[in-house]
């Protein structure tokens, strides 16, 4: 990787770069990661789709890392309720990964899955919620959630947390602190694998000068995030605002492919 390249990068999606800056900070701190976000940018650009996945899944990555070391320490993952949600996802979110798609496929694919992130984080309310209402839990449903979820999540080139939050919460699988952790969990072993699955395709490619960029912007952004711990903008607030912008491109993206 020569520095000439890097600033190449640099000067030609310095727009993309300032854009994952920004959201970085804003998620980080209220405690999300942006992964949605992220993808969305990607999308009105004209990076080929199959970089697209990959650059996703890797921020992916780099964003819930730390979360799920946090939550690690703080004991929030219960490894005996979240094995029979990962079991199937891991292997699905790999060949999601693996398996070859068109370009049109993926896009409409895509569109349709922000299109649920943004009515999902519409109508969302509880992720603040302090509740600790929780019922038992249904092996077999969880593992279908994971196996579903993560073989889309594979495919498109998320980490499955925008469809497995919402699941959890509408059956009360736990409380809300232990969704999130759970959910983090969730995407971090899922962006693996998909990004295992990607590198096995043979039309896997991905841009390292631009990805090392992202990736440390996501980092940094994500650090000062989590010192500011912002005040002005409430995780309300925020959502609300992130779903109109994600409707927005999902339907742009749509009406693209299928028109």
């Amino acid at each position: 990787m020569e520095i000439h390249l890097l600033l190449e990068s640099l000067i030609n999606y310095w727009h993309i770069i300032a854009l994952f800056f920004i959201v970085a900070i804003l998620y980080s701190s209220v405690g999300f990661g942006g992964g949605s976000s992220y993808l969305a940018i990607l999308a009105l650009t004209t990076i080929a789709f199959t970089q697209i996945r990959a650059t996703a899944l890797l921020c992916n990555i780099a964003v819930v890392s730390g979360n799920v070391f946090l939550f690690h320490q703080q004991k929030k993952i219960n490894l005996k309720k979240t094995i029979p949600l990962v079991a199937f996802s891991i292997p699905f979110a790999f060949l999601g990964g693996y398996l070859k798609i068109s370009q049109s496929f993926f896009f409409i694919l895509l569109g349709f899955t922000l299109l649920f992130a943004a009515v999902s984080m519409w109508i969302s309310k509880r992720f603040v919620s302090s509740k600790e209402k929780k019922t038992t839990t249904n092996s077999v449903k969880n593992i279908s959630y994971g196996g579903i979820i993560g073989f889309i999540s594979g495919m498109v080139g998320i980490g499955g947390g925008i469809f497995l939050a919402p699941i959890l919460h509408l059956t009360n699988w736990d409380t809300p602190k232990k969704i999130a952790a759970t959910a983090s969990f969730f995407i971090l072993v899922n962006s693996i694998a998909g990004l295992i699955g990607q590198y096995n395709n043979a039309d896997f490619y991905i841009d390292w000068n631009l990805t090392t960029i992202l990736l440390v912007t996501v980092f940094i952004g994500g650090q000062i995030g989590n010192k500011l711990s912002n005040n002005y903008l409430s995780p309300i607030q925020l959502k609300k605002a992130t779903a109109i912008l994600i409707a927005l491109v999902s339907l742009k993206i749509l009406l693209k492919s299928i028109f």
